[in-house]
This record gives structure tokens, sequence and C-alpha cells, in this order.
């Protein structure tokens, strides 16, 4: 953005949506774009963020959350999405990649909820991953590699089209960080945007927009990015050991009495 390469920004955000002990509708986030590097170089950043900052802080990289003993000593586990789930549920996703049919079998076999999701191979292998491996992260851990149906900004893998350049961090079952290859193809970024509008247009209100001003930007040309986006309150909230995020901000939303 007039010639920098390196970009961040920390601001308040709002979504209108729920609230519980990890969400409140108002809420601050760290978002950063740096041109000329990829996942991995958005994992050493989060990872570097994170755990210098329990080390300036608090003075080590051993604390306590959610009840759990955490180690935030560098070099964290990174694992892609079908591996996580094999390691867990012992379904081999990637066994059979592309077929859709065969790939939502396989989730409802360990259990998974597939009602209302597109019965896609990607949907079906993240599906396995949300509802029986998320809530297993204990330790921080980097998920890569995530379906294209649920990552529509990211640059698809190019050993893999079914997947993508992204990664959450998780710790005690918490996403704390996304981040990913910026997709910098106009063609494949348009027509994602149109599946997107697809799935908005069948109920599915999380679903992106059409953005037809991004999609002329990229035509005019974008470096190879990276970027990455994570919660400062949930940051907080690990930081300081407590176990629900209206304790680190200042005015959290008040559900009305009765």
């Amino acid at each position: 953005v007039g010639g920098m390469d390196r970009v961040y920004e920390v601001g308040r955000i709002f979504r209108n949506e729920g609230m519980d002990t990890k969400h409140n509708p108002e809420f601050t986030t760290c978002e950063l774009y740096q041109a000329y590097t990829n996942l991995d170089g958005m994992m050493d950043i989060l990872e570097a963020i994170l755990s210098g900052a329990a080390k300036e802080i608090l003075g080590t990289y051993q604390i306590q959350w959610l009840g759990k003993d955490i180690d935030l000593t560098p070099s964290w586990k990174r694992v892609t999405m079908a591996d996580a789930v094999k390691e867990v549920t012992g379904a081999d996703f990637m066994a059979i990649e592309g077929d859709a049919e065969a790939a939502v079998a396989l989730a409802k076999s360990v259990g998974v909820d597939m009602d209302g999701v597109d019965k896609t191979w990607g949907n079906a292998l993240y599906e396995t991953f949300d509802q029986k491996v998320e809530e297993t992260l204990v330790q921080p851990t980097f998920i890569t590699m995530y379906p294209v149906e649920v990552s529509p900004l990211a640059k698809r893998s190019p050993s893999d089209p079914y997947l993508t350049e992204r990664y959450e961090m998780f710790v005690c079952g918490c996403e704390m960080g996304n981040a990913f290859t910026e997709l910098n193809d106009p063609m494949d970024q348009y027509e994602r945007f149109k599946a997107q509008v697809e799935k908005r247009a069948n109920g599915d209100d999380e679903a992106e927009m059409m953005d037809e001003d991004y999609v002329m930007a990229l035509e005019y040309g974008l470096p190879p990015t990276g970027g990455l986006g994570f919660g400062i309150d949930r940051c907080a909230m690990m930081l300081c050991g407590t176990d629900s995020i209206r304790d680190v901000i200042l005015f959290p939303t008040m559900k009305p009495l009765g």
C-alpha cells in the first residue's frame, strides 16, 4: 500500500453475533499483511508475538489457562487439518479426496452432523474437524491446509486444488488467530466470490458477498502476500488466565435483565 511492503492495524470490530465466554459483539483485533511471504511467515509472526508477550509480561512460557497447563515455548506444533482429523478420529479423508459422497459418509461414521451443510468433500473434512478435533487442541497448535469451500480469500495450494494455504491457531480448543497466503489470482477470486454469493442466497449468513472492486484491484496485480488476523481480547484472556472475555473488556456487552 503506497509502497509499503508491511502494514498492520489494531482496531475495534463489531459483529452482530451472539455472546459467550469467548465472544463479545464488540472486540479488538490486529490485522497485518506482508508482501513476499506466505503461510509459514505468518505462523512465525504469530508464534513470536504470543510467546514473546508471555515471556516479557509473565517471565515464563509456562502458563495456566482454562484449567490447563500450557507450554508456549516456541516451535509450536504444525499439522494439516486432514492429519489432525485422522489422528483424533481415525478418519482418513485424504484417501478419498474429492469424493463428496464417500467423505460425507465417512464424516457421519464418526458421529459428525452434516445437516444443513453442502455435501462436499471439503465441508465434510471441515465439519469433522470442527465437531470432533478442535476441542482436543490444548497446547498451541497451527492447523493448516483448510478446504477451499471454507476459505474464500486464501490462495489455493499449488500441490492440491482442494486445499488452501491457510491456518488457524488454537490453544485450549480456542481459536487464537487466522492467516493465509493471500489469493492473488483475480479469476480464481471471482469464482470463489460467486460460490459465496450462491451460499448466501441459500441462507448462509456468514458467506461473503461479491466484491468486484477487489477483483479489479487484483487484476492490476498483487505480489505474493501473507495476511494474519488475531483477537487482542483472547490473547489478553490467555495471558491474564481468565476464563471470560468480559474480564478483559472495559465495557462488555450486557444481556438485558429478565
